[in-house]
This record gives structure tokens, sequence and C-alpha cells, in this order.
């Protein structure tokens, strides 16, 4: 993605890994199952979205650096390296160069202001800790976590059993940033930096949110894991394996889809491979994304 600007505020992407197949049976079953509705799509899927013929749709991991008036802002922060994820072959023991990609922004960790999380998945909190003298310590020593008081409270109950989509990651992602006194947890409807509005948006994981950015009558909408690849548009219907209620992630979704179409509101997906930031048009009865970079 291009850096862009939603009024005064501007935006830019800290990528960890580009272009994963994922197979589409693995994380959109639905998609799979529907082999004639991914025909139909294929001359805007291929090749930058997905290859049909190995069955396969690409997602990126990426966080998205944020620069208001007052603050730096870090929105989800990827896998992470170093991490004890299960033998997951997507996440476990990671060594990327998302850090140096962040500092190549512009930014070192120590002026990051706040870092505010959709979720609690392991792909979205990774880099909240690094390993320092076999310790995990917060990777952002002056910045406020951000996390949604649903999503932490269910998260703190339970870490200790979860082995879904957490892999552990509570654990040595979330607890240490709550040891340092870091963490900053809020309520639906919470207002950041006068540009920021935490919503919810179960279904994905009970506590989920979206980011809605609003500046100078410009605005755009983190979504988080609400789609997870562009073809979700279209079919709202379809949740991802991952999520942990899929009748509420596809009623969460589709309540997004319709009421972010035709708005003119950026939409800033956490996994769509680039081109990334788009709005959602309406297309007859359903709906199409339409990338603006």
């Amino acid at each position: 993605m291009k850096n862009l600007s939603i009024g005064d505020v501007s935006i830019a992407t800290v990528v960890e890994s580009q272009r994963v197949p994922m197979s589409f049976s693995e994380f959109l079953p639905d998609a799979a199952a529907a082999r004639e509705v991914l025909e139909a799509a294929r001359p805007w899927l291929e090749p930058r979205f997905a290859d049909l013929a190995a069955g396969v749709g690409f997602l990126d991991f990426h966080s998205y650096l944020v620069r208001t008036p007052r603050h730096v802002i870090l929105i989800d922060t990827c896998i992470g390296d170093d991490k004890e994820r299960g033998g997951h072959k997507f996440f476990h023991r990671l060594k990327t160069p998302w850090l140096a990609n962040l500092r190549a922004a512009g930014v070192a960790p120590e002026q990051v202001d706040f870092v505010m999380c959709t979720h609690m998945h392991a792909d979205h909190i990774g880099w909240n800790t690094r390993l320092v003298d076999g310790r995990w310590v917060p990777t952002f020593p002056n910045a406020r976590y951000v996390f949604a008081r649903t999503e932490y409270e269910h998260r703190r109950r339970n870490w200790e059993t979860d082995a879904g989509a957490g892999y552990g990651a509570f654990a040595d992602s979330v607890l240490p940033v709550v040891d340092s006194g870091q963490a900053l947890i809020v309520d639906d409807g919470h207002d950041l930096d006068g540009h920021f509005t935490v919503l919810p948006a179960p279904g994905h994981t009970p506590g989920n949110v979206v980011l809605q950015l609003q500046s100078r009558g410009e605005r755009g909408v983190f979504c988080g894991d609400v789609l997870h690849h562009p073809i979700q548009v279209a079919h709202p219907e379809w949740s991802a394996a991952f999520c942990e209620d899929r009748v509420q992630s596809a009623r969460t979704r589709r309540h997004f889809v319709a009421a972010n179409a035709d708005t003119g509101t950026l939409v800033i997906p956490a996994h769509f491979p680039t081109p990334t930031v788009g709005r959602i048009r309406s297309d007859g009865s359903r709906w199409r994304y339409d990338f603006v970079d």
C-alpha cells in the first residue's frame, strides 16, 4: 500500500510477510466449496489475490503506522519473532524484517505512543513484545497498549486453556504489557486522540473491534479480521475457519459491508494483499471492492 492520508492523519504499512499462500479449504472453506463462484471471479482474483489452480488465496500480514498531529499509533502488531506457536507453519519461531521495516518508515519503537489491537489472535499482537535476555518485554517502552475490554476479559479468563488461534499468545504478548503497567483497557465507543473510535464487531472473536478514523470530514475504518480476503466483500456470508463464532462473524461482516458501501469510507483491512485499501461499492444484490492504490 502506498502511504495515504485521511484528513490530517497519515497512514503507512509496516510489512511482516507478503503473499502468504493459504488454501481456501483451510482458511475460507465456503469459498473452497463454491468453485464456480471463484471461477467467475478469476479475472480480478488472479494473480494478485489467488492461484485458483493451486486452490490458494494470498494473505498479507502487516501493521499500520498512523501519525496524527499529536501521536504515533500502531494498529495490530502481526505475529512477532521467536514466538512459540506449536509448530504452526506460518507463525512458529519467525525471523522477519518487521522491526527494521518500522524503523525504515521513520519510527523507532520508543517513539510509538499507542498500540491498538483489534483482537487477540496471535497474528495481531505478536510484536507487542520481543525477546530480550530470555524474557518477553514490551517492544514499545513508552506506549500505552489499547485493548477492548470484552476481548481482554475473555482472554484473561481462558488463556491457560486457549487451543484456538491464540496459540498461547496472551501469555507472551499481552501479560508482559499488563505487568509493565502499559495496558489501557477500554470500552466500546472509546475515543482516542480525537480521531479514533473503538466499535464492536463480534464474531471473529468475542471482543473483536474495528477502529473508525475521522479527520476533516474524511473517514476510514481499520477492519482487522472482519474481512480476511477481498472475495468476502461479495460474499460476507463466508466466514474464515479462524472465526470463533462463524455465524455471528457472518452477521457482523454483512452489516459492516452494507453500512460502509457507497459512503466513500476507506476500508483498511489487516490481510488483503497489495493493493490493500479500497472502498465498498454496491454491485447488484451484492457488493464489490474497489482498490484505491
